[in-house]
C-alpha cells in the first residue's frame, strides 16, 4: 500500500512513480501494489475531466504500468472514458494487461466534492482473486454508503482513497472502517493520499482494520509511506514497523499548515516566499510555517514600518526573523504613504480622516512585497487569519496582497494555540507577541478590539454561524448578546466580496471560505 503524493495534471511523471514503486516491491517478492484514488491524475484534477486531451494522457501514460505489472499486480485510480461516460475507477493489471477495472458507485457531491459534475456511477462490484483471497474493490465514498458496498463475498476489502483532511476527519474514517469490517466480517485495507492541492490537503494516514474492527496499523499522517501486509484467507499481519501514533489536534493542524504551504509554493514553480513582517502573532506564525515548509534559505521577511508602529513591534519582528534565520529587510513605507497623500490631497480637499487612509498604507506594503515577488521570482505569503476574513478586517489590494493565505481557514484564538505549539519545538516567538493586544497599527493607540469583539467572543460566533449554520437566534440562545452576534454576522454578509478575491489558503475544518461555502455576494436576503 503505497501512500505517496501525486501532481494534479503531471500524468507522466505519476505514471513513472507509480511504476518505480511497483518493481521495486516486486524486487523484495511483494505480489500486489496499490495506489490512491485518480493516483494517475491526481486528485482533485476538477475540469481538466472535461478536456478530451486530459483523459487521453492517461490513457497514452498506461504502457509503462502495464509493463510493470508482468512482475507484479498493481491496482491504482485513473479516470476512464467509456461508452457510457467518463468513471472515477480504480484499474487493476496483471501480466502486462488490464485484468480488471471497477467503477466507482457513490460520487461525493457536497463540501468541496462535486464530482457528480465530472463522473457517472458505477454499479457493478469487482472482486479480484490473488492467491486465494478474495479482494471486493471500492473507492473512497463508497465505504460510506453501506447501502452500495458488496463485499459480501470478499476475504477482504480493499479501499483506494484520495480524502481530504480537516479537523477530527481521521476520527470519522476510523469509526465508519471499523462499522464496514465488522458488517462484512472482513478486513478493510485503507490506502489514502497524501499532499497539498490547492485548498486541500490529504493526510494519509493510511489504515489496515481487522475483520473485528481492531485497528493492526495506521500509517504516519502528512508524510509518504509504504505499508506492507501479509493477508491471507484467515490471517492478516502487518510486515514493517508498530503503527503511528494518532497526532494531537493541534500538531496535526501545524503539520497540514506546513504540508499545504509546502506543495502549493513548490508544484507551482516557485523557489521560495517573502513574508510582511509585522511584530504580530499572525505574521510571526505565517513565519514559522514558511520556514518549517520551505527552509530558511527559501523564507524572506519584510518589516515595513509606518509612523504608527511601535518600537516593540520591530525588535520582535526581528528577533523572528533572527530566530528562524531568514534574511530580513526593512522597509519604510512613510514616504510612498505621502506621495500618495500628496498626489490625493486635491480630491481629498475637505474629507476627515478616516479608514482611507490607514488601508493606503496596507498598499502601500501590498505594492512592495509584489515588487520583491516580481523582481526574485518569490510568492508573496498573505498572514491573515479566518476571523479577519470572515468580518473584512483586511485591506484589500493591500494586506490581502499575495498567492497563498496559510492562515486563511485559522481562527484567531487557534493562532495562538499553534503558535504556543510552535514555541514547545523551538522557541522562535518573542512571549510578549502572544501576550499584548493584536494591533494593525495604522492609527495611534490602535487595536483589533477597538473594531470587533473579543477574539474569543468573535470566534465563537463565527464558528457557529459560518461552520455550523446557526441561526443568529441560536447563537444568541448560546449566551452571547444579540447585538454583538447582528454586528458581526452582518460583517460577515457585507464582505463576502472581499473573500471572492482572496488569495487561496490551507484548508483545515469542514467549512472553509471558498470551496466549501458558496454565497452569493449579491444577495438580498437578511437574517434580522
Amino acid at each position: 500500500m503505497v501512500q505517496d503524493n501525486f501532481a494534479v495534471g503531471d500524468i507522466a511523471a505519476n505514471a513513472q512513480k507509480m511504476a518505480r514503486h511497483a518493481l521495486q516491491q516486486a524486487q523484495q517478492g511483494v505480489q500486489l501494489v496499490v495506489f490512491p484514488e485518480l493516483a494517475l491524475t491526481g486528485y482533485p484534477p476538477e475540469d481538466l475531466l472535461l478536456r478530451p486531451g486530459f483523459i487521453r494522457d492517461a490513457v497514452e501514460a498506461l504502457p509503462v504500468l502495464y509493463e510493470a505489472s508482468k512482475q507484479v499486480d498493481i491496482v491504482f485510480g485513473m479516470p476512464w472514458q467509456s461508452g457510457q461516460g467518463l468513471y472515477n475507477s480504480a484499474m487493476w493489471l496483471r501480466d502486462g494487461e488490464q485484468y480488471a477495472i471497477y467503477h466507482k458507485q457513490c460520487l461525493p457531491n457536497y463540501s468541496v466534492f462535486d464530482e457528480v459534475r465530472y463522473f457517472r456511477a458505477g454499479s457493478e462490484a469487482v472482486t479480484v482473486t490473488l492467491n486465494g483471497v478474495r479482494f471486493a474493490l471500492a473507492i473512497c465514498e463508497d465505504i460510506w454508503c453501506s447501502q452500495q458496498l458488496q463485499a459480501d463475498e470478499a476475504d477482504c476489502l480493499l479501499v483506494l482513497n484520495a480524502s481530504p483532511w480537516h479537523i477530527g476527519k481521521y476520527e470519522e474514517r476510523v469509526e465508519v472502517i471499523q462499522q464496514r469490517a465488522r458488517e462484512y466480517d472482513c478486513p478493510v485495507l485503507y490506502l489514502n493520499m497524501v499532499g497539498g492541492q490547492d485548498e486541500l490537503v490529504f493526510d494519509g494516514e493510511s489504515l489496515v482494520c481487522d475483520h473485528t474492527g481492531k485497528i493492526r496499523h495506521r500509517t504516519v499522517a502528512f508524510e509518504p509511506a509504504i505499508m506492507c501486509v501479509d493477508i491471507g484467507r484467515c490471517e492478516l499481519a502487518v510486515t514493517d514497523s508498530p503503527p503511528a501514533q494518532p497526532l494531537s489536534q493541534t500538531e496535526a493542524v501545524y503539520r497540514a499548515l506546513v504540508l499545504g504551504v509546502k506543495d502549493f509554493v513548490r508544484k507551482n514553480g516557485f523557489e521560495g516566499v517573502v513574508i510582511g513582517l509585522s511584530g504580530g502573532v499572525d505574521s510571526a506564525l505565517t513565519l514559522a510555517i514558511a520556514v518549517d515548509a520551505l527552509g530558511a534559505d527559501n523564507v524572506q521577511a519584510v518589516m515595513m514600518p509606518s509612523m504608527y508602529t511601535a518600537d516593540i513591534s520591530q525588535s520582535d519582528a526581528k528577533a523572528e526573523a533572527d530566530a528562524l534565520g531568514v534574511r530580513y529587510d526593512v522597509i519604510s513605507i512613510e514616504k510612498p504613504y505621502h506621495a500618495f497623500m500628496d498626489a490625493l490631497c486635491d480630491v481629498f480637499a475637505g474629507c476627515e480622516a478616516d479608514t482611507t487612509e490607514e488601508n493606503i498604507q496596507a498598499r502601500c506594503r501590498g505594492v512592495l512585497l509584489m515588487a520583491i515577488s516580481n523582481k526574485t521570482g518569490r510568492m508573496v505569503l498573505t498572514t491573515g487569519n479566518k476571523s479577519e476574513m470572515a468580518v473584512g478586517y483586511a485591506t484589500l489590494y493591500g494586506d490581502m496582497s499575495g498567492g497563498f493565505a496559510p492562515l486563511k481557514d485559522v481562527s484567531k484564538m487557534l493562532v495562538y494555540e499553534l503558535c504556543r505549539y510552535r514555541n514547545s519545538i523551538t522557541p522562535v516567538i518573542p512571549e510578549r507577541v502572544l501576550t499584548r493586544p493584536p494591533s494593525a497599527e495604522l492609527r495611534p493607540d490602535q487595536t483589533d478590539q477597538d473594531s470587533l469583539p473579543d477574539y474569543a467572543v468573535l470566534d465563537k460566533i463565527l464558528e457557529l454561524s459560518v461552520e455550523q449554520d446557526k441561526s443568529v437566534d441560536e447563537i444568541v440562545a448560546s449566551g452571547i448578546d444579540r447585538e454583538t452576534v447582528e454586528h458581526v454576522v452582518a460583517l460577515v454578509r457585507r464582505n463576502e466580496y472581499k473573500r471572492r478575491q482572496a488569495a487561496p489558503g490551507v484548508r483545515i475544518t469542514k467549512r472553509a471560505f471558498g470551496r466549501d461555502r458558496r454565497y452569493p455576494i449579491t444577495s438580498a436576503y437578511r437574517e434580522f
